[in-house]
């Protein structure tokens, strides 16, 4: 976690936990650590890590057992890449072609 960065731990937290799944490491059905050992693990409040685990879950990407924990949900890797894809498609591919436009790049410059 960056305690300096401008983004809200419990959204690093989310990152961290997506892009777990996304590199493989966090497989389907495979349960994650708990709200309390999570947080003792990076130094958090275990209700910033709840806030997290809320989020997560919200989003389709991890689900709750309980009594038991929490689990990566079977499609998260597919929503987590669809989630993505939106967001880089709304917020960062225009930035990147409005910065391209005034430095006078052709777009086929980029793809050598």
């Amino acid at each position: 976690m960056d305690f300096n960065s401008t983004r809200p731990i419990y959204l690093q937290i989310c990152d961290d936990i997506s892009e777990q799944i996304l590199s493989g490491s966090l497989t389907p059905d495979a349960r994650i650590p708990s709200v309390r050992e999570y947080g003792a693990t990076i130094g958090v409040n275990p209700n910033t890590v709840m806030r997290s685990y809320e989020k997560l879950t919200a989003d389709g990407v991890i689900y709750n057992t309980r009594g038991i924990g929490y689990f990566v949900s079977a499609d998260a890797r597919d929503r987590i890449m669809q989630q993505h894809r939106k967001e880089f498609l709304e917020n960062e591919l225009p930035q990147i072609l409005k910065k391209m436009k005034l430095l006078g790049l052709d777009p086929k410059e980029i793809l050598k």
